[in-house]
């Protein structure tokens, strides 16, 4: 099984292409499902049933996990399973007629464009790190990136004269965002006044870097952010992403067409970015409740 295991792993990187969060969130996934049929005696995976699959999502249930974790355990041992299939190492896949827990969805949380200005304005721009941080900033709400791809931004990404940005999304899929002349102009002073100060040869032109002069991390951006929305006076719940998703409400709320905003996302689905329109609805009866007479 292990063997095996390892053979989808690769399949995943090679063949599929995933990102290595994807590819250890799966391999963490298959891996639990494997010790749960051997602890319980069942045999391997290739002998794995439907009454296999269920007990153990029931388990992880009762251990509290929530339906989206039920759903990506139940994603993962239904990939494995195709691939097992595929490969003809097992004659049958018993995830073929699960149906995934209901998730209840949730609307992300947003800023409005007031609060979005308030973070914006945080940054001690007299100061190096300060111009930076503007710089990340500014460049996440102008182009609604995933923060995974702002910090692997490499220098050479940047396409100003055009006003693109070139990012490799989930997938390592392509794709080109449009970028503002506020975010462009930010990046730039960044680029010229204080990048070449913090570059000490480890850089690997990563556009954002540390400190030290190293890649920015996912851990050393959320306390930025953290540190700037609390001094914004903030008490919504921010993480990275909600910078995303404010840049997809915003957009929306101004009249922009849904597909734009889809390829500006990089979402392969439209239903993704629809959740988008749930967000502009509410935002519009609020208005509504507010300033009708008799709302």
């Amino acid at each position: 099984m292990e063997q095996l295991l390892t053979q989808f792993v690769d399949y995943l990187a090679l063949e599929r292409g995933l990102a290595q969060n994807s590819i250890d969130a799966y391999q963490r996934d298959v891996a639990r499902y494997l010790k749960f049929l051997a602890d319980r005696g069942t045999g391997n995976a290739l002998q794995g049933t439907q009454d296999d699959v269920l007990d153990l999502l029931y388990r992880l249930r009762d251990c509290g996990l929530q339906a989206t974790s039920l759903a990506r355990n139940l994603s993962a041992i239904r990939t494995f399973y195709r691939f097992l299939t595929a490969e003809g190492l097992a004659q049958s896949d018993p995830t073929q007629y699960l149906e995934p827990p209901k998730l209840g969805r949730k609307l992300p949380s947003v800023l409005n464009p007031w609060e979005m200005e308030r973070l914006l304005d945080q940054p001690d721009v007299t100061k190096p790190l300060g111009i930076r941080d503007r710089a990340m900033l500014e460049f996440l709400y102008a182009t609604g990136l995933r923060v995974s791809e702002l910090l692997s931004l490499h220098c050479s990404h940047l396409l100003f004269k055009e006003g693109l940005v070139r990012t490799f999304g989930k997938g390592s899929k392509e794709r080109l965002v449009p970028i503002g002349q506020k975010a462009i102009e930010c990046v730039t002073y960044y680029l010229t006044d204080v990048r070449p100060g913090l570059c000490k040869g480890s850089s690997q032109g990563v556009l954002f870097l540390n400190r030290r002069g190293q890649p920015m991390s996912r851990m050393g951006f959320w306390k930025i952010l953290r540190r700037y929305v609390r001094e914004a006076g903030i008490e919504k719940r921010v993480s990275p992403h909600t910078l995303r998703h404010s840049f997809a409400t915003h957009l929306l709320e101004g009249g922009a067409d849904l597909r734009a905003v889809q390829e500006m996302l990089g979402h392969a689905d439209i239903s993704t970015t629809q959740i988008y329109t749930h967000l502009d609805r509410e935002y519009l009866k609020e208005v509504h409740r507010t300033f009708h007479p008799r709302g």
